[in-house]
């Protein structure tokens, strides 16, 4: 196994840079695979074009004769591009994506020529296996229906040699079976509610669209380093391994040249981008060594997520290409930073304004306010959902770890913006003066666009951030699927906007105020009771913690206290209230996500153990022999002075011995552990024990396991070393 370290070393660097050669301009090959607006009126009828666009803009209907034309018309295209299959590709409860080939090659009972067919039928509805995938107790194995339900508000797609037409995946029964059928319904819930506090100022406003603009995080190993590391390859991260004496202290990689082989990866990977019209835009290096971004221009979020979801894909298919392994855990290597996907969101009208964005006038600046504050509002109410949204086994690792936001949710605005609020927490109840109001509108309003411009610093410790025209929330994990984070973000603000407006026009119809007014008023309100929430300093200080105490924020540290925000009354009645999800529906998502909880730490206890007792015991072992055939041969030379002659051998030989006995004594009382656990029958029972009780062993054994790296001949330690996995370019 050590020549096989040894051989991946070589393999890596030895290796030459595949080179890449630009398609053409990227605005020339943008969306060439994509059947988007420019392919279907190629290749669409009038009418059944105009079904398209209907249920993109309005959710209409599409007549089923109708989808036949759009079928033929999508098979028609994607056969003059060399495509032989299709598929209804979409997201299922695993947190990836999932797909089942069929070709368009049919042949005929009667002999005849076989053709190439692809109807309204098998474009609209398809009917995988229900039970083999997540589903919470939805569905039974001798349940297995389900049904794939296209989604034409996200366009069909080539790759490689196959239509995929993302879907919706539900239950014979018509539950949810996905995450994009609650995004969407979350989605329709923040139109209907954003509109119609947007006609507030504007009267020809029609939809309000939720925006998301992502940025990836990750790491690039060589591949055949992947290959040496068992951890790797079964659990995404590394499990043991000493930290390398050179990490990210020098902060030289952040933002650094670019190595060459990675460089030609990222433009293959932008050229792949480009063709299925994912519009990436940035990438640099990041902190850690051999980590970095990739990050597009903002789209509508069930395209932004969908885009997102096909990309962590192509990255890994990309990455083969280079002989790389793409890892998207957001812990992989101890001692350094762990990646996340900021999630950069806002709200467009469909007369091209940002509603988080402030304007040029005080009635505009008066929108951005209410957008704002109304967001505030919604997080401060829901902050424990919001932790909830992003808790997982993994990404515990990273929250609160001095390299990302922490637990606790609060909410960073910068103190111009919290000066600003606090001028209009003096509003006067009720009705305004025309002094008050002139002065509302032209001193704190009108002065909203100076203050952002001075104040465009970000806190990076914050795990929900303005950052001048948008909300960043920080604190999703780079494995995550987004939709899971934005279906909660936008349903609790669709459901405050909603509270939000039934209160203005109650001040408006019942105590006769002017809408201005009213307005003001509300919102004076929400000021005073989110202040909590709000934070401008270092969200990584004990002091914090104590703070976020004494405030009321709650303070989840692992995924198993997190989640039980999922299924309390307050999560059930908002999402039943908002027509996002049953309560069937958020039960069994609850029961999914701690059932993976579950088998993540359960996978990795035992790759763990392997590892240890398979690698480096045995290791540990042969130099320890190695060291006591050195100490018998000082004894035949020296006698009786051999013991001061052999000091520091003998040390080393009882120190491997202690570390050996350390790694062997806690793996047997982590599989204890285990044992216990499994036994347990309530999942939420399970998934605390093992939190509490067998994930704590991890850095025991880690730890005796990286004292022995550092004691060991290097020439026979088996597994790949961090200096080794970290910086080999």
């Amino acid at each position: 196994m050590t020549t096989f370290r040894f051989q991946s070393l070589q393999k890596a660097t030895n290796r030459d840079p595949v080179f890449v050669e630009e398609l053409d301009k990227k605005s020339a090959i943008f969306g060439s695979n994509v059947f988007n607006d420019k392919a279907m009126r190629q290749f669409l009828t009038p009418e059944a074009y105009k079904a398209v666009q209907s249920a993109i803009q309005y959710g209409t209907k599409i007549d089923r004769k109708l989808a036949d034309y759009i079928a033929m018309g999508m098979k028609e295209w994607a056969l003059s591009k060399g495509v032989t299959h299709y598929t209804h590709w979409f997201q299922p409860l695993t947190g990836t994506t999932a797909e089942k080939h069929d070709a368009f090659f049919e042949t005929f009972p009667d002999g005849s020529d076989p053709v190439e067919r692809f109807g309204g039928s098998q474009l609209v509805q398809q009917e995988p296996d229900a039970s083999s995938f997540p589903n919470g107790g939805i569905r039974n194995t001798f349940e297995a229906r389900g049904y794939t339900a296209w989604d034409p508000t996200s366009p069909a797609f080539i790759y490689g040699t196959t239509l995929c037409i993302p879907t919706v995946f539900v239950s014979y029964t018509g539950e949810a079976l996905d995450n994009k059928t609650p995004l969407l319904r979350a989605l329709n819930a923040m139109d209907a509610a954003a509109t119609e506090i947007a006609k507030y100022f504007d009267k020809n406003v029609k939809k309000v669209t939720a925006t998301l603009g992502w940025e990836q995080e990750y790491f690039l190993v060589d591949s055949a380093l992947a290959l040496s590391r068992p951890d790797i390859l079964a659990t995404g991260r590394t499990l043991l391994g000493h930290t390398s004496a050179k990490g990210q202290q020098l902060d030289d990689h952040y933002f650094g040249s670019i190595p060459t082989r990675v460089l030609q990866y990222m433009r293959d990977l932008e050229n792949e981008c480009m063709l299925l019209g994912i519009p990436v835009k940035t990438r640099h290096n990041e902190v850690a060594p051999n980590q970095f971004e990739l990050a597009p221009i903002f789209e509508e979020t069930n395209l932004a997520i969908d885009h997102n979801s096909l990309l962590m894909d192509v990255m890994q298919k990309v990455a083969e290409r280079h002989d790389f392994k793409v890892l998207f855990h957001e812990k992989p290597f101890k001692g350094v930073n762990g990646s996340g996907k900021h999630n950069n969101w806002s709200l467009a009208t469909d007369t091209g304004v940002n509603l988080l964005s402030p304007g040029k006038t005080p009635m505009s600046n008066l929108q951005f306010l209410t957008f704002f504050i109304n967001t505030i509002k919604a997080v401060h109410d829901y902050e424990e959902l919001m932790r909830a949204s992003i808790a997982s086994a993994s990404n515990d690792h990273r929250l609160g770890a001095n390299e990302a936001p922490p637990a606790i949710i609060s909410i960073f605005i910068g103190q111009q913006l919290t000066k600003v609020l606090e001028e209009l927490e003096g509003v006067t109840q009720g009705r305004l003066s025309p002094e008050e109001k002139t002065d509302l509108k032209l001193n704190v309003v009108g002065k909203i666009p100076d203050v952002l411009l001075d104040n465009t610093d970000r806190n990076r410790t914050s795990p929900f951030a303005f950052t001048g025209n948008k909300f960043e929330f920080r604190a999703v994990g780079s494995s995550a699927n987004c939709a899971v984070s934005m279906t909660t973000l936008n349903t609790i603000v669709a459901k405050q906007l909603n509270d939000f407006r039934a209160e203005v026009n109650a001040l408006i119809e019942e105590k006769g105020l002017k809408k201005d007014e009213a307005i003001f008023n509300v919102l004076r309100e929400y000021i005073k009771v989110t202040k909590n929430i709000l934070f401008e300093g270092d969200g990584y200080s004990e002091a914090w913690e104590k703070e976020a105490k004494k405030r009321g924020l709650s303070n989840h540290k692992t995924t198993p206290q997190a989640l039980k925000a999922k299924v309390s009354k307050k999560a059930i009645e908002l999402f039943g209230e908002m027509g996002v999800m049953n309560h069937v529906e958020v039960e069994s998502r609850y029961e999914i996500e701690l059932e993976e909880y579950v088998k993540k730490i359960q996978i990795e206890g035992r790759v763990l153990g392997d590892i240890a007792r398979n690698h480096v015991i045995p290791t540990a072992i042969r130099y320890q022999n190695v060291l006591i055939e050195n100490v018998k041969g000082l004894k035949e030379i020296f006698g009786k002075d051999f013991e001061k002659i052999a000091r520091e051998q003998i040390g080393l030989i009882k120190e491997i011995s202690e570390h050996i006995e350390g790694i062997n004594s806690n793996v047997d009382k982590m599989i204890e552990e285990r044992k216990k656990a499994n036994n347990l029958e309530s999942t939420e029972k399970m998934a605390e024990a093992y939190c509490e009780k067998v994930k704590p062993y991890f850095e025991i054994i880690r730890e005796h396991s990286d004292k022995l790296e550092l004691l060991v001949d290097d020439e026979m330690w088996t597994l790949t070393k961090y200096r080794e996995l970290l910086f080999t370019k």
